[in-house]
Protein backbone atom coordinates (compact mmCIF):
# COMPACT_ATOMS: atom_id res chain seq x y z
CA UNK A 1 0.00 0.00 0.00
CA UNK A 2 1.15 3.52 -1.19
CA UNK A 3 1.89 5.54 1.85
CA UNK A 4 -0.17 8.95 2.23
CA UNK A 5 1.91 12.24 1.45
CA UNK A 6 2.15 14.11 4.55
CA UNK A 7 0.30 17.56 3.59
CA UNK A 8 2.27 20.84 4.79
CA UNK A 9 1.78 24.75 4.79
CA UNK A 10 4.94 26.40 3.70
CA UNK A 11 5.88 29.54 6.14
CA UNK A 12 8.50 32.29 4.83
CA UNK A 13 9.29 35.41 6.32
CA UNK A 14 10.95 37.84 4.30
CA UNK A 15 12.54 40.94 7.34
CA UNK A 16 14.29 43.44 6.04
CA UNK A 17 17.13 43.26 9.49
CA UNK A 18 17.50 39.68 8.13
CA UNK A 19 21.11 39.59 5.33
CA UNK A 20 19.11 39.82 2.02
CA UNK A 21 20.23 35.85 1.42
CA UNK A 22 18.30 34.59 4.11
CA UNK A 23 14.91 36.02 3.58
CA UNK A 24 12.13 34.00 2.02
CA UNK A 25 11.19 34.88 -1.28
CA UNK A 26 8.73 33.35 -4.23
CA UNK A 27 11.53 31.40 -5.20
CA UNK A 28 13.28 30.02 -2.16
CA UNK A 29 9.86 29.23 -0.99
CA UNK A 30 9.22 26.84 -4.99
CA UNK A 31 12.83 25.73 -3.87
CA UNK A 32 11.20 24.76 -0.50
CA UNK A 33 8.35 23.19 -2.06
CA UNK A 34 10.62 20.86 -4.07
CA UNK A 35 12.34 19.79 -0.77
CA UNK A 36 9.24 18.81 0.69
CA UNK A 37 8.11 16.95 -2.27
CA UNK A 38 11.81 15.22 -2.25
CA UNK A 39 11.08 15.02 1.64
CA UNK A 40 7.92 12.72 0.76
CA UNK A 41 5.34 15.63 1.56
CA UNK A 42 2.55 17.46 -0.60
CA UNK A 43 2.64 21.63 -0.21
CA UNK A 44 -1.00 22.62 0.31
CA UNK A 45 -0.87 26.96 1.15
CA UNK A 46 2.16 28.74 1.29
CA UNK A 47 2.43 31.96 3.91
CA UNK A 48 5.14 34.26 3.04
CA UNK A 49 5.37 37.67 5.92
CA UNK A 50 6.78 40.81 5.63
CA UNK A 51 7.88 42.20 9.22
CA UNK A 52 11.08 44.38 9.86
CA UNK A 53 12.40 41.59 12.61
CA UNK A 54 11.79 37.99 13.15
CA UNK A 55 9.52 37.41 16.14
CA UNK A 56 11.72 36.25 19.10
CA UNK A 57 8.86 33.59 20.15
CA UNK A 58 7.02 32.62 17.19
CA UNK A 59 9.80 33.93 14.59
CA UNK A 60 6.61 35.20 12.01
CA UNK A 61 4.53 37.19 15.26
CA UNK A 62 1.25 35.97 16.58
CA UNK A 63 -1.40 37.70 14.61
CA UNK A 64 0.04 35.31 11.52
CA UNK A 65 0.32 32.28 14.09
CA UNK A 66 -3.70 32.54 14.43
CA UNK A 67 -3.46 32.88 10.27
CA UNK A 68 -1.53 29.58 9.88
CA UNK A 69 -3.68 27.86 12.71
CA UNK A 70 -6.60 28.74 10.50
CA UNK A 71 -5.28 27.79 7.33
CA UNK A 72 -3.25 24.34 8.81
CA UNK A 73 -7.19 23.27 9.99
CA UNK A 74 -8.90 24.38 6.51
CA UNK A 75 -6.44 22.51 4.59
CA UNK A 76 -6.33 19.64 7.19
CA UNK A 77 -2.28 19.17 7.23
CA UNK A 78 -0.69 17.73 9.96
CA UNK A 79 2.75 19.91 9.10
CA UNK A 80 4.46 24.25 9.56
CA UNK A 81 7.29 23.95 7.16
CA UNK A 82 9.58 26.89 7.77
CA UNK A 83 11.66 27.99 5.06
CA UNK A 84 14.35 29.60 7.80
CA UNK A 85 16.22 27.87 10.53
CA UNK A 86 14.12 28.38 14.00
CA UNK A 87 15.94 28.83 17.10
CA UNK A 88 14.55 25.77 19.53
CA UNK A 89 12.37 27.98 21.50
CA UNK A 90 10.62 28.88 18.15
CA UNK A 91 9.80 25.22 17.66
CA UNK A 92 8.42 24.67 20.64
CA UNK A 93 6.27 27.79 21.11
CA UNK A 94 5.29 27.43 17.31
CA UNK A 95 4.39 23.39 18.01
CA UNK A 96 2.27 24.49 21.41
CA UNK A 97 0.15 27.72 19.48
CA UNK A 98 -0.69 25.48 16.34
CA UNK A 99 -0.62 22.34 17.09
CA UNK A 100 0.98 20.28 14.06
CA UNK A 101 4.83 19.22 14.09
CA UNK A 102 6.66 21.73 13.08
CA UNK A 103 10.27 21.22 11.00
CA UNK A 104 12.53 23.97 9.17
CA UNK A 105 14.17 24.38 6.29
CA UNK A 106 17.71 22.49 7.35
CA UNK A 107 15.69 19.66 9.26
CA UNK A 108 13.30 19.18 6.31
CA UNK A 109 17.45 18.56 3.72
CA UNK A 110 18.54 16.92 6.51
CA UNK A 111 15.44 14.32 6.21
CA UNK A 112 16.31 13.96 2.66
CA UNK A 113 19.99 13.87 2.73
CA UNK A 114 19.43 10.81 6.11
CA UNK A 115 17.56 9.07 3.12
CA UNK A 116 19.60 9.42 0.29
CA UNK A 117 23.33 8.63 1.52
CA UNK A 118 24.25 5.00 0.51
CA UNK A 119 27.93 5.12 1.76
CA UNK A 120 29.02 4.52 5.30
CA UNK A 121 31.28 8.00 5.08
CA UNK A 122 27.84 9.52 4.00
CA UNK A 123 25.72 7.85 6.83
CA UNK A 124 28.74 9.03 9.03
CA UNK A 125 28.54 12.39 7.38
CA UNK A 126 24.17 12.78 7.87
CA UNK A 127 24.09 10.97 11.64
CA UNK A 128 27.14 13.54 12.76
CA UNK A 129 24.69 16.88 11.30
CA UNK A 130 21.74 15.43 12.49
CA UNK A 131 23.32 15.06 16.12
CA UNK A 132 24.72 18.41 16.25
CA UNK A 133 21.39 19.73 15.13
CA UNK A 134 19.36 17.68 17.96
CA UNK A 135 21.41 18.52 20.43
CA UNK A 136 20.28 22.27 21.36
CA UNK A 137 16.61 20.64 20.81
CA UNK A 138 16.74 18.40 23.46
CA UNK A 139 15.08 20.31 26.16
CA UNK A 140 12.00 20.43 24.26
CA UNK A 141 11.66 16.74 24.52
CA UNK A 142 11.19 16.42 28.05
CA UNK A 143 8.03 18.34 28.40
CA UNK A 144 6.03 16.21 29.06
CA UNK A 145 7.30 15.93 32.19
CA UNK A 146 5.79 19.34 32.60
CA UNK A 147 2.68 19.14 31.15
CA UNK A 148 1.84 16.05 33.57
CA UNK A 149 1.06 18.47 36.41
CA UNK A 150 -2.38 19.19 37.47
CA UNK A 151 -1.73 23.09 37.76
CA UNK A 152 0.47 23.66 34.47
CA UNK A 153 2.96 25.51 36.49
CA UNK A 154 6.28 23.32 37.98
CA UNK A 155 6.73 19.46 37.41
CA UNK A 156 5.20 17.94 40.89
CA UNK A 157 6.85 16.38 43.83
CA UNK A 158 8.51 13.31 42.55
CA UNK A 159 8.97 13.92 38.36
CA UNK A 160 11.98 16.49 38.73
CA UNK A 161 14.31 14.80 39.11
CA UNK A 162 14.42 11.99 36.62
CA UNK A 163 13.74 14.38 33.96
CA UNK A 164 16.58 16.57 34.21
CA UNK A 165 18.33 12.95 35.13
CA UNK A 166 17.50 11.76 31.64
CA UNK A 167 17.87 15.01 29.63
CA UNK A 168 21.76 15.13 30.83
CA UNK A 169 21.98 11.35 30.15
CA UNK A 170 20.94 11.95 26.65
CA UNK A 171 23.18 14.86 26.32
CA UNK A 172 26.12 13.12 27.26
CA UNK A 173 25.10 10.17 25.03
CA UNK A 174 24.85 12.81 21.99
CA UNK A 175 27.97 14.83 23.08
CA UNK A 176 29.80 10.76 23.07
CA UNK A 177 28.20 10.40 19.98
CA UNK A 178 29.36 13.16 17.81
CA UNK A 179 33.15 12.52 19.30
CA UNK A 180 32.90 9.08 17.70
CA UNK A 181 31.19 10.30 14.54
CA UNK A 182 34.10 13.04 14.67
CA UNK A 183 37.15 10.33 15.24
CA UNK A 184 35.44 7.69 12.48
CA UNK A 185 35.28 11.17 9.87
CA UNK A 186 38.75 12.03 10.57
CA UNK A 187 39.96 8.41 9.47
CA UNK A 188 38.04 9.12 6.05
CA UNK A 189 40.08 12.01 5.72
CA UNK A 190 42.85 10.17 6.45
CA UNK A 191 42.11 7.55 4.07
CA UNK A 192 41.76 9.89 1.55
CA UNK A 193 44.66 11.77 2.38
CA UNK A 194 46.08 8.88 1.75
CA UNK A 195 44.70 7.87 -1.99
CA UNK A 196 45.54 11.59 -2.68
CA UNK A 197 48.97 11.26 -2.12
CA UNK A 198 49.19 8.19 -4.09
CA UNK A 199 47.02 10.08 -7.07
CA UNK A 200 49.60 12.44 -7.05
CA UNK A 201 52.90 9.98 -7.12
CA UNK A 202 51.15 8.00 -9.90
CA UNK A 203 50.21 11.40 -11.94
CA UNK A 204 46.47 11.56 -11.79
CA UNK A 205 44.88 14.76 -12.52
CA UNK A 206 41.34 14.57 -10.44
CA UNK A 207 38.22 17.37 -11.91
CA UNK A 208 35.93 17.58 -9.44
CA UNK A 209 32.03 18.46 -10.54
CA UNK A 210 30.34 20.89 -8.42
CA UNK A 211 27.54 22.97 -8.48
CA UNK A 212 23.59 23.45 -7.76
CA UNK A 213 21.50 20.64 -6.66
CA UNK A 214 19.25 19.17 -9.45
CA UNK A 215 22.14 21.18 -12.11
CA UNK A 216 22.82 18.27 -14.37
CA UNK A 217 26.55 17.18 -12.88
CA UNK A 218 25.65 13.14 -12.94
CA UNK A 219 24.29 13.36 -16.24
CA UNK A 220 27.71 14.90 -17.00
CA UNK A 221 29.69 12.53 -15.80
CA UNK A 222 27.71 9.85 -17.19
CA UNK A 223 27.87 11.68 -20.76
CA UNK A 224 31.98 12.28 -20.54
CA UNK A 225 32.86 8.78 -19.01
CA UNK A 226 30.26 6.53 -20.66
CA UNK A 227 29.10 5.73 -16.80
CA UNK A 228 25.44 4.69 -16.06
CA UNK A 229 25.59 6.79 -12.55
CA UNK A 230 21.33 7.04 -11.49
CA UNK A 231 20.93 11.18 -13.04
CA UNK A 232 17.36 11.74 -11.52
CA UNK A 233 15.66 15.41 -12.27
CA UNK A 234 15.58 15.92 -8.47
CA UNK A 235 16.92 17.54 -5.46
CA UNK A 236 20.25 15.51 -3.77
CA UNK A 237 20.06 13.15 -5.69
CA UNK A 238 23.68 12.39 -5.54
CA UNK A 239 25.57 12.80 -1.92
CA UNK A 240 27.60 9.89 -2.31
CA UNK A 241 30.82 11.12 -4.33
CA UNK A 242 31.32 9.13 -7.43
CA UNK A 243 34.85 8.75 -9.53
CA UNK A 244 35.13 7.73 -12.73
CA UNK A 245 38.37 7.76 -15.65
CA UNK A 246 38.16 10.82 -18.22
CA UNK A 247 40.14 10.03 -21.18
CA UNK A 248 41.01 13.54 -22.50
CA UNK A 249 43.63 12.33 -25.48
CA UNK A 250 45.16 9.27 -25.65
CA UNK A 251 47.72 8.34 -22.68
CA UNK A 252 45.69 11.34 -21.05
CA UNK A 253 43.34 10.28 -17.90
CA UNK A 254 42.21 11.97 -15.62
CA UNK A 255 39.71 11.07 -12.89
CA UNK A 256 36.20 12.83 -12.96
CA UNK A 257 34.62 13.13 -9.73
CA UNK A 258 30.75 13.94 -8.76
CA UNK A 259 29.95 15.58 -5.71
CA UNK A 260 27.12 16.56 -3.40
CA UNK A 261 24.67 19.93 -5.09
CA UNK A 262 24.82 23.11 -3.12
CA UNK A 263 21.54 25.09 -2.21
CA UNK A 264 20.80 28.21 -0.83
CA UNK A 265 20.58 28.56 2.95
CA UNK A 266 22.62 25.15 3.28
CA UNK A 267 22.70 24.04 6.72
CA UNK A 268 26.18 24.91 8.65
CA UNK A 269 25.88 21.69 10.77
CA UNK A 270 25.87 20.02 7.62
CA UNK A 271 28.69 21.53 5.40
CA UNK A 272 30.65 20.90 8.29
CA UNK A 273 29.80 16.98 8.11
CA UNK A 274 30.41 17.26 4.66
CA UNK A 275 33.39 18.40 4.90
CA UNK A 276 35.30 15.33 4.85
CA UNK A 277 34.20 14.94 1.02
CA UNK A 278 34.29 18.29 0.62
CA UNK A 279 37.87 18.92 1.11
CA UNK A 280 38.20 17.51 -2.08
CA UNK A 281 37.33 20.28 -3.79
CA UNK A 282 40.78 21.82 -2.21
CA UNK A 283 42.72 19.16 -3.45
CA UNK A 284 41.03 18.89 -7.08
CA UNK A 285 43.37 20.21 -10.50
CA UNK A 286 40.15 21.44 -11.75
CA UNK A 287 36.41 22.44 -10.47
CA UNK A 288 33.90 21.94 -13.33
CA UNK A 289 30.85 24.61 -12.16
CA UNK A 290 27.95 23.10 -13.77
CA UNK A 291 25.41 25.64 -13.92
CA UNK A 292 21.91 24.93 -14.86
CA UNK A 293 21.38 27.77 -17.62
CA UNK A 294 17.57 26.54 -17.83
CA UNK A 295 16.38 28.51 -14.01
CA UNK A 296 15.46 31.74 -14.44
CA UNK A 297 17.89 31.77 -11.15
CA UNK A 298 20.87 30.82 -12.52
CA UNK A 299 23.49 33.59 -11.74
CA UNK A 300 22.02 33.51 -7.80
CA UNK A 301 22.75 29.50 -7.75
CA UNK A 302 26.05 30.36 -8.73
CA UNK A 303 26.74 32.88 -6.75
CA UNK A 304 25.35 30.24 -3.78
CA UNK A 305 28.41 27.57 -5.32
CA UNK A 306 31.13 30.22 -5.81
CA UNK A 307 30.68 31.37 -1.83
CA UNK A 308 30.71 27.63 -0.46
CA UNK A 309 33.63 27.34 -2.95
CA UNK A 310 35.49 30.50 -1.27
CA UNK A 311 34.81 28.90 2.50
CA UNK A 312 35.87 25.48 1.50
CA UNK A 313 39.58 26.91 0.75
CA UNK A 314 39.05 26.06 -2.91
CA UNK A 315 38.85 29.51 -4.44
CA UNK A 316 42.52 29.14 -5.67
CA UNK A 317 41.70 25.83 -7.77
CA UNK A 318 41.27 26.30 -11.62
CA UNK A 319 37.44 26.33 -12.32
CA UNK A 320 35.44 25.67 -15.58
CA UNK A 321 31.98 27.72 -15.79
CA UNK A 322 29.73 24.93 -17.47
CA UNK A 323 26.77 26.39 -18.44
CA UNK A 324 24.36 22.99 -18.97
CA UNK A 325 21.04 23.26 -20.41
CA UNK A 326 21.85 25.11 -23.43
CA UNK A 327 19.77 23.01 -25.31
CA UNK A 328 16.39 24.22 -23.70
CA UNK A 329 17.55 27.43 -23.12
CA UNK A 330 15.70 30.05 -25.09
CA UNK A 331 18.17 32.61 -25.54
CA UNK A 332 21.75 31.15 -26.66
CA UNK A 333 23.34 34.46 -27.29
CA UNK A 334 22.41 35.47 -24.12
CA UNK A 335 24.60 32.75 -22.10
CA UNK A 336 27.85 33.99 -20.95
CA UNK A 337 30.97 33.18 -22.51
CA UNK A 338 35.28 33.90 -22.33
CA UNK A 339 37.79 32.28 -20.80
CA UNK A 340 37.24 29.03 -19.38
CA UNK A 341 33.35 29.67 -19.85
CA UNK A 342 31.59 26.80 -22.21
CA UNK A 343 28.00 25.96 -22.88
CA UNK A 344 26.47 22.52 -23.57
CA UNK A 345 23.95 19.75 -23.02
CA UNK A 346 24.75 17.40 -20.93
CA UNK A 347 21.84 15.54 -21.91
CA UNK A 348 22.35 15.78 -25.86
CA UNK A 349 26.49 16.20 -25.93
CA UNK A 350 26.12 19.76 -27.56
CA UNK A 351 29.17 21.29 -26.45
CA UNK A 352 31.55 18.71 -24.26
CA UNK A 353 34.14 18.37 -27.14
CA UNK A 354 34.89 21.38 -26.27
CA UNK A 355 34.64 21.02 -22.46
CA UNK A 356 36.96 17.65 -22.82
CA UNK A 357 39.32 19.88 -24.51
CA UNK A 358 39.46 23.21 -22.59
CA UNK A 359 39.67 20.91 -19.46
CA UNK A 360 43.27 19.70 -20.91
CA UNK A 361 44.39 23.44 -21.68
CA UNK A 362 43.84 23.94 -17.85
CA UNK A 363 45.47 21.09 -16.87
CA UNK A 364 48.14 21.72 -19.11
CA UNK A 365 48.74 25.49 -18.55
CA UNK A 366 52.49 25.98 -17.37
CA UNK A 367 53.44 22.08 -18.19
CA UNK A 368 55.50 21.13 -20.54
CA UNK A 369 55.55 17.54 -22.63
CA UNK A 370 59.11 16.61 -22.72
CA UNK A 371 62.16 13.94 -23.52
CA UNK A 372 64.81 13.58 -21.03
CA UNK A 373 68.21 11.94 -21.76
CA UNK A 374 69.40 10.81 -18.19
CA UNK A 375 73.24 9.30 -17.59
CA UNK A 376 72.96 6.59 -15.40
CA UNK A 377 74.96 8.75 -13.27
CA UNK A 378 72.03 11.19 -11.92
CA UNK A 379 69.52 8.08 -12.40
CA UNK A 380 68.58 9.70 -8.86
CA UNK A 381 66.28 12.19 -11.04
CA UNK A 382 63.89 8.99 -11.87
CA UNK A 383 62.50 8.80 -8.21
CA UNK A 384 61.83 12.74 -8.50
CA UNK A 385 60.16 12.38 -11.86
CA UNK A 386 58.02 9.37 -11.02
CA UNK A 387 56.85 11.61 -7.57
CA UNK A 388 56.30 14.66 -8.51
CA UNK A 389 55.54 14.70 -12.67
CA UNK A 390 53.62 12.12 -14.46
CA UNK A 391 56.16 9.96 -16.49
CA UNK A 392 54.69 8.27 -20.05
CA UNK A 393 57.29 6.57 -20.67
CA UNK A 394 61.09 5.01 -19.08
CA UNK A 395 63.67 3.19 -21.08
CA UNK A 396 66.58 2.17 -20.05
CA UNK A 397 69.25 2.29 -22.75
CA UNK A 398 73.01 2.05 -23.15
CA UNK A 399 73.80 5.61 -23.46
CA UNK A 400 71.35 6.22 -20.60
CA UNK A 401 68.05 6.59 -19.20
CA UNK A 402 65.48 7.77 -21.82
CA UNK A 403 62.30 9.27 -20.31
CA UNK A 404 59.05 11.00 -21.73
CA UNK A 405 57.24 13.19 -19.01
CA UNK A 406 55.21 16.24 -18.64
CA UNK A 407 56.30 18.42 -15.94
CA UNK A 408 54.84 20.78 -13.32
CA UNK A 409 56.63 24.63 -13.85
CA UNK A 410 58.54 24.30 -10.55
CA UNK A 411 60.27 21.31 -11.70
CA UNK A 412 61.98 22.88 -15.36
CA UNK A 413 64.56 24.16 -13.37
CA UNK A 414 65.87 20.72 -12.45
CA UNK A 415 65.25 18.57 -15.33
CA UNK A 416 66.16 21.17 -17.63
CA UNK A 417 70.01 20.17 -18.50
CA UNK A 418 68.58 16.76 -19.15
CA UNK A 419 65.68 18.06 -21.96
CA UNK A 420 66.76 17.15 -25.58
CA UNK A 421 65.34 20.66 -27.17
CA UNK A 422 64.91 19.19 -30.98
CA UNK A 423 62.56 16.55 -29.26
CA UNK A 424 60.33 19.25 -26.88
CA UNK A 425 57.03 17.86 -27.67
CA UNK A 426 54.14 19.97 -28.13
CA UNK A 427 51.50 19.92 -25.63
CA UNK A 428 49.93 17.24 -25.72
CA UNK A 429 45.86 18.36 -25.92
CA UNK A 430 47.73 19.95 -29.58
Amino acid sequence: MEKELERAILVGLSAESMDERDRSTDESMDELEALLSTAGGICCGKMLQQKKTPDPRSYIGSGKVSELKELLKAQECSLAVFDNELSPSQTRALEDDLGVHVVDRTQLILDIFAKRARTREGRLQVELAQYKYLLPRLTGMWTHLVRQTASGGSSPIGTRGPGETQLETDRRHIRRKIQKLTEELDEVRRIRSTQRRQREKNGISVVALVGYTNAGKSTLLNRLTDSDVPANNRLFDTLDTTTRRLTLAPGQEVLLSDTVGFIRKLPHNLVEAFKATLEELKYADVLLHVIDVSNSEYELQADVVRRLIYELGASETPCIEVYNKADVYPHPGLIPAGENKVSISAKTGEGTDRLISMIGEVLGKGRKHLMLKIPYSDGAITELLHREAEVLSLEYGEGGIEAEVIIKPELWGRVKPYADKQEEKKEIWE
